[in-house]
């Protein structure tokens, strides 16, 4: 009796802890909700986040905005995120730039693998690998022919240093034992304009912004990065087809703080996965270009750890340091 009389307190103060919690998790979401974009705005990130913005709040009752955090290749907001409270005020939609920068960078404010939690991979944006059409090969067997031929290669232009595109193209020399010469560029845009206007010989596009100069004549897509191919190109080869290993793509999904309710994590997971099967959403997917994921928080996890190893070793053979 003395035993029983001596826990009861000491239980009814562990519940008083645990139900507070519980509670909150079921009533998520109270009050408005902040998604951080990592990136500036305009880019496939900041597009796919603040659609789900709009879903979510339809679905939720609660409003839900895009706050933009861009600096050190996603880094500055993905820290926000990570020392954050863990209550569903704050979430992350990021890019694969996330499991690049653990090995690109020496030092991180934040533990990828330990402060934040990977709830639902959303889409995958597929890479084209392209040339400019003054470049003699038609296809990717000509491509890497006539790169062993001609004395220095080819060049390729980036995104920058460190980036998905980059990565592409230190796999490709690898896989080929082709000379290239790398030369980044400081985004998306600047390579674009660089690659088109026959400044540098090749590259590696998001499928979306390759489409409008493919149409033109301006560039020529070789293949694709992904193991499957693209919807928006379907005929157009897999480099894995011709080069096995090759898998490279530039992936979003949504994360969270460490320590966050697993209430909160399962219904921003479902809320995420229903979103991604509204007309809207798999209309701006197929539009861009975007192949739907959904991935849940295990398989998202697995993934997530899957894509760290695979970009550590690339960007060992890159010999690329951001800081």
């Amino acid at each position: 009796m003395k035993r029983t009389s001596l826990l009861l307190p000491a239980l009814g103060a562990l519940l008083g802890t645990l139900l507070p919690a519980t509670a909150g998790a079921q009533a998520w979401p109270n009050r408005p909700v902040r998604i951080v974009v990592p990136f500036a705005p305009g880019g496939v990130t900041d597009i796919v986040a603040r659609l789900l913005a709009v879903k979510y709040g339809e679905s939720m009752g609660q409003p839900f905005s895009v706050d933009n955090r861009a600096g050190a290749g996603g880094n500055i907001g993905a820290e926000l995120v990570a020392k954050a409270p863990a209550d569903g005020s704050t979430l992350l939609f990021s890019s694969a730039a996330l499991a690049v920068n653990p090995s690109l960078y020496t030092k991180l404010g934040y533990n990828p693998l330990k402060d934040i939690v990977p709830v639902t991979g959303v889409v995958s944006s597929p890479q084209l690998l392209v040339v400019h059409p003054s470049v003699p090969a038609r296809n990717v067997k000509e491509l890497v022919a006539l790169l062993k031929k001609r004395k220095g290669g080819l060049n390729f232009g980036s995104n920058g240093m460190g980036t998905t595109s980059h990565l592409a193209g230190v796999l490709f020399a690898s896989l080929t034992g082709a000379e290239v010469t790398h030369v980044p560029y400081k985004g998306a845009g600047a390579v674009v304009g660089a690659v088109v206007g026959g400044e540098v010989d090749m590259s590696f596009f998001a499928t979306v912004v390759a489409m409008p100069h493919l149409k033109t004549g301006r560039l020529r897509a070789l293949a694709v990065t992904t193991v499957k191919p693209t919807a928006l190109l379907p005929q157009l080869p897999t480099l894995d087809s011709i080069l096995p290993g090759f898998d490279t793509d530039n992936w979003f999904g949504m994360f969270v703080a460490a320590g966050m309710p697993q209430a909160i994590i399962d219904r921003l997971n479902a809320e995420t996965l229903k979103a991604m099967q509204t007309p809207e959403m798999r209309a701006a997917f197929e539009r861009d270009g975007l192949e739907p994921l959904g991935l849940g928080p295990a398989e998202f996890q697995r993934f997530f750890l899957r894509e760290i190893e695979k970009y550590a070793k690339l960007v060992k053979l890159s010999g690329a340091k951001a800081d």
